[in-house]
């Protein structure tokens, strides 16, 4: 079986920029990750071997001094102390334990420092994904012409409508090769004339570096979820807000808001914040609602909301990017993550429905473990130990 992950950078820009946090913020906190298929996909008999074949060859996959050379042209708000640690970093396969039980289901858990279990979550998703198209013999039906086109008719719609948007769907890509391919031709339909919209590029750090284009991301719900046992539930935000813009002093502006719903973080939205940062991300709930409940707050901040950004990621598709787009007209600037949509819409193949989140956490090795959640807005969303999302939940009414 060929591995899947070669390239320490075939990973998301905010696993790196949430690691530097959390080695400027948190360096002796021990965390743990599990597993989430919402398919509850029953996987085949021994998957569980292959995967964890794939997990301990990820220990010899180091950075390249071309990868750092790239990431400190690029992502100029990390210091360079940071990339003589990247070059000294190594996967821990011992952090991650994988079994399948009788029916097939898989599960999978990463313990160990947090700065360290945070490298797995993109590697473990997209090879599971690819894994499990290899399985479903989604590689031999795969036309690439079509993809192609495919891909092409979508950039050119997103352009041609004046959408400010890049990729983000490396967790749940089809393939690394479907990956990149389609980053290939978004670029190339983006180069191939002048368009209303702009092509932001990619959050997969080693793609952005292979056709030269911007990287993308900031945070995760993780550094939130994490400070809720620090901080709870009613400063998390607002620490995290303060923590993150102390670290990174006004550089990766975006916020990721909706970790505990968006009443919690618009209770606690402080002016000073709010203008501190570039914008928000909206991840959950119903994108509209959402915008007018942004713009009302900045209004009541004294803020003009045209002078902020949104960033929608919420499973998105074109048609219902165009939409929310026309709706954001003259109520504040837009842009948009698109995931699945890009990087794992084949034809005539579905897709895994998959994630990783942090459930335990504790800031020493010496304090007690402590449960961690997300809520969101959406309810399908919510995971963590039950009792505690309920009992949040109660506070939150």
């Amino acid at each position: 079986m060929r591995q899947i992950i070669t390239h320490f950078t075939d990973n998301d820009l905010y696993t790196f920029t949430c690691q530097y946090y959390i080695l400027q913020k948190y360096p002796r906190a021990e965390v743990e990750y599990a597993f989430y298929d919402r398919g509850q996909t029953v996987y085949p008999k021994g998957f569980d071997r292959i995967l964890r074949d794939q997990v301990d060859a990820m220990r010899d996959v180091v950075i390249t001094e071309e990868e750092v050379e790239y990431m400190r042209s690029s992502c100029y708000f990390l210091p360079l102390w940071y990339f003589t640690f990247l070059k000294g970093f190594r996967f821990n396969p011992n952090e991650v334990s994988i079994s399948q039980d009788e029916e097939g289901h898989l599960n999978i858990s990463i313990k160990g420092k947090w700065f360290s279990a945070i490298m797995w979550e993109m590697p473990i998703l997209a090879t599971i994904s690819e894994l499990m198209h290899m399985h479903y013999g989604d590689f031999e039906k795969y036309d690439e012409v079509l993809e192609r086109e495919r891909a092409a008719a979508k950039a050119e719609r997103l352009f041609s409508a004046g959408l400010v948007v890049g990729d983000m769907g490396t967790r749940r890509r089809f393939s690394a090769a479907h990956q990149e391919m389609a980053i290939g031709v978004m670029k190339d339909v983006y180069d191939s004339r002048k368009w209303d919209g702009v092509f932001t590029g990619t959050s997969n750090v080693w793609l952005a570096k292979k056709y030269r284009t911007k990287c993308l991301g900031t945070m995760s719900h993780q550094l939130i979820s994490f400070e809720e046992i620090v901080s709870g539930v009613w400063e998390c935000n607002f620490n995290v807000m303060k923590k993150f813009s102390d670290v990174y002093d006004g550089d990766n502006g975006i916020f990721l808001y909706d970790c505990f719903g968006d009443q919690m973080f618009f209770n606690n939205l402080s002016k000073r914040m709010a203008m501190m940062y570039k914008g928000l991300r909206v991840d959950s709930g119903v994108e509209e609602e959402q915008v007018d409940k942004i713009v009302e707050k900045y209004k009541s901040l004294g803020i003009d909301p045209m002078t902020k950004q949104i960033v929608f990621s919420n499973g998105l598709n074109v048609d219902r990017a165009i939409e929310i787009h026309n709706y954001c007209k003259g109520k504040v600037k837009d842009s948009y993550g698109i995931g699945t949509h890009i990087t794992s819409d084949v034809k005539d193949c579905g897709y895994m429905n998959i994630v990783i989140k942090l459930v335990k956490g504790r800031i020493t090795e010496s304090r007690k473990w402590q449960d961690c959640v997300k809520l969101s807005c959406d309810a399908g969303k919510t995971m963590g130990n039950p009792d505690k999302c309920k009992y949040l939940l109660s506070l939150m009414k």
